[in-house]
C-alpha cells in the first residue's frame, strides 16, 4: 500500500476556460479523471465568444463553442472554478498542491449566470444615490449675460429655442463661450451634454475663439485640382498661422471646407460672407490687406 507522499491522485487541473481549455477538460473527464477547470473571468467561453466566424472554415464561432460550453458545464467529472486565479503551485509531478484564490462574487453562485451586470450596479463600488450638491450659478460677465438674456427673450415663443439662441450667441461672439453654454444649460434646463452635442454637431459653431474674419479655403475636387493647396500655403505664409489657428490680433481664422458649391469659379476661398473665385496665390496678400485696413 502506497503512503500519502507517493500516492497519485486521479485528478487534473486545466487553467483557462476558453475553447482549448474546455476541450482539454472534456477529453480528460471522458478518460475518467476529475478535472478542475479554472477561469479568471466570471464564466467560461473565452475570446471565441466575441468572434463571428472562425478561420479558415468561416464556421459560426458560437455554433462550435456553445455545445462545448454546455458539455463542460454539465459534465459530472468537471468542477468549474470560475472567477478564480491560480496563486501557487507546490509539489512534484503526480503529487501537486495548488492554491487557488476565488474572487468574492457578492452574489449567490448557484444563481449566477456570469452576465457581469452586478459589477456595473454594485452599491458598494458605485453610489446608487450620490450626495446632493447644491448647484452653483455659472460665472458669466454681465455684458455677455445681458446679450444672452436678450436672445432668450427674442426666441421665448419657441418651444425649443436652443438652436436659435446658439446661432445668435455664435453670431455675437464669433464662437460659443464656455460660460455662455453653462448659462444656457441652467436657464433653459437642458442638460449640458445635450448643449455640447448640438454645438459640436454643426460646423457653423465653434467652441474655441475665432477671428473677426473666418477664411474658409475650399478643398473640393475642382478647387483641389486647380491649386487650392497653393492658396492654403500662401494664406498660411501671409497670416503666419497654421490651419485651424487664429492670428494673435484676433483678426483672421483659417479653416478648410470640403466644398463651397462654386466649382465653376475654382479655386475659391470665402472670407466672412464674401466669396473670391478664380483666385491666384499672388492676389492673397492684397485681399487680406483690405481687411486689415477695415476697408471691407
Amino acid at each position: 500500500m502506497e503512503n500519502n507522499d507517493t500516492k497519485k491522485v486521479g485528478s487534473v487541473m486545466v487553467v483557462g476556460g476558453g475553447i482549448a481549455g474546455m476541450q482539454s477538460a472534456l477529453d480528460l473527464a471522458e478518460s475518467g479523471f476529475k478535472v478542475y477547470l479554472v477561469e479568471s473571468s466570471p464564466s467560461i467561453g473565452g475570446r471565441m465568444a466575441q468572434l463571428d466566424k472562425t478561420f479558415p472554415t468561416n464556421d459560426c464561432a458560437m455554433c462550435t463553442l456553445s455545445p462545448k460550453m454546455v458539455d463542460a458545464g454539465r459534465h459530472i467529472n468537471i468542477e468549474k472554478l470560475t472567477y478564480a486565479d491560480v496563486e501557487k503551485v507546490d509539489g512534484r509531478p503526480g503529487h501537486f498542491q495548488i492554491t487557488v484564490r476565488k474572487k468574492a462574487r457578492s452574489v449567490e453562485a448557484d444563481k449566477c449566470t456570469g452576465c457581469g451586470e452586478c459589477t456595473l450596479h454594485c452599491p458598494v463600488r458605485y453610489q446608487a444615490y450620490p450626495a446632493y450638491v447644491e448647484p452653483v450659478d455659472p460665472a458669466i460677465k454681465s455684458a455677455e449675460k445681458e446679450k444672452i438674456d436678450k436672445l432668450l427673450k427674442q426666441y421665448a415663443y419657441k418651444k425649443a429655442p436652443l438652436l436659435s439662441v446658439l446661432q445668435g450667441v455664435n453670431a455675437e461672439f464669433n464662437y460659443l463661450p464656455e460660460d455662455a453654454l453653462y448659462y444656457l444649460s441652467r436657464t433653459l434646463q437642458v442638460p449640458m451634454a445635450h448643449v455640447i452635442s448640438v454645438a459640436s454637431f454643426y460646423s457653423l459653431f465653434s467652441l474655441k475663439p475665432r477671428g473677426k474674419y473666418v477664411i474658409s479655403v475650399c478643398q473640393g475636387t475642382a478647387c483641389f485640382a486647380r491649386g487650392a493647396e497653393r492658396l492654403m500655403d500662401r494664406l498660411q505664409d501671409v497670416l503666419e498661422i497654421k490651419l485651424g489657428e487664429t492670428t494673435p490680433d484676433k483678426k483672421f481664422s483659417l479653416e478648410m471646407v470640403r466644398c463651397l458649391g462654386c466649382c465653376a469659379l475654382a479655386p475659391v476661398i470665402k472670407i466672412g460672407e464674401r466669396v473670391y473665385g478664380k483666385l491666384r496665390p499672388m492676389a492673397v496678400a492684397d485681399i487680406l490687406k483690405e481687411y486689415r485696413d477695415d476697408k471691407r
